[in-house]
């Protein structure tokens, strides 16, 4: 009968397009595209660093470059240790045994090749011990420079006194350099005899740098303002008058003799800031901390 005919129902699945996939492709996309980012951004900085730089970068991440400090060490350092030789209590210079580096020309002198060490020619090794003295020192430099900022802190009149110091690094050395403020000069006008606030400023600088054993050059510099008196007596004078005296402050203050590599006076042939030669900083006396002057090779003969 057709009353006993099957009902068919039809279902019917209505697709949405292609359908949603997630977010998670993004998430892994953008990790993609951040570490090729930072891969070439690597391949770059590999590529236009000198060796020198690759070295120093190697030697200030490597873990002696970490300052090794020890509690309950009073004075001035706090227990920080500039180097292997540690920090000096008197006034001697400390003395470091070095090998002497490679001779590349000895056996070149023989009719020969220059000898390799590890694999690497002696040009190599030298360029190697370079860097590494360099990072070292520039290394010891820093930590004396957070030690007299540190020691200025402690004085009570430090706001004032600070005004009068600037230190930085130079090709030759630390420089700490004490500078007149206008109305509030170094020494008295025309003359060498240092004011308390310079003796004050000395007596700290020699407890820093006799921490150290690097040489020490002492250069006064004046103003470019002409100066002269009836007898002759220039800015010549002045500023080397004044070098002087600061050497004899150092060593009142227990820095020796020895260290002193040499004291000059510039007048005003070096201004601070040359484009004003006026300018009351530009008298000043420049104490730097000489780098030391890489070891002579073995055999070699001045």
């Amino acid at each position: 009968m057709a009353d006993d005919a099957p009902i068919i129902i039809k279902k019917i699945k209505k697709g949405g397009g292609h359908g949603h996939h997630g977010g998670a492709w993004k998430v892994a996309y953008a990790d993609f595209v951040t570490a090729m980012m930072a891969f070439f951004l690597l391949m770059w900085l590999l590529n236009t660093t000198t060796p020198e730089q690759k070295r120093g970068i190697a030697d200030y991440f490597a873990p002696q470059s970490i300052s090794r400090s020890t509690s309950g060490a009073g004075g001035i350092l706090g227990g920080t240790v500039f180097g292997e030789e540690g920090a000096r209590a008197g006034g001697s210079v400390a003395v470091v045994n070095r090998d002497s580096p490679p001779d590349p020309g000895a056996q070149a002198r023989d009719g020969g090749e220059p000898t390799e060490v590890d694999g690497r020619n002696a040009g190599e090794e030298d360029a190697a011990e370079k860097a590494a003295r360099e990072a070292r020192e520039s290394r010891e430099f820093e930590a004396a420079e957070m030690s007299l900022r540190q020691a200025m802190q402690d004085l009570p009149d430090f706001a004032e006194l600070s005004k009068h110091l600037i230190i930085d690094q130079t090709p030759e050395g630390l420089r700490i350099q004490l500078v007149d403020q206008e109305g509030r000069p170094m020494f008295a006008p025309g003359g060498a005899a240092p004011l308390e606030r310079t003796r004050r400023l000395l007596a700290q600088v020699a407890t820093v740098i006799d921490k150290l054993p690097n040489r020490i050059s002492i250069s006064g510099h004046t103003d470019g303002a002409p100066f002269e008196r009836a007898d002759g007596f220039s800015n010549w004078e002045l500023s080397a008058e004044r070098a002087n005296t600061a050497r004899r402050m150092l060593g009142q203050s227990g820095v020796p003799g020895d260290r002193i590599a040499q004291v000059v006076g510039k007048a005003g042939t070096d201004p601070l800031y040359p484009d004003d030669p006026y300018a009351s900083a530009n008298r000043r006396i420049a104490i730097v901390l000489l780098r030391e002057a890489p070891p002579l090779p073995a055999g070699f003969e001045p």
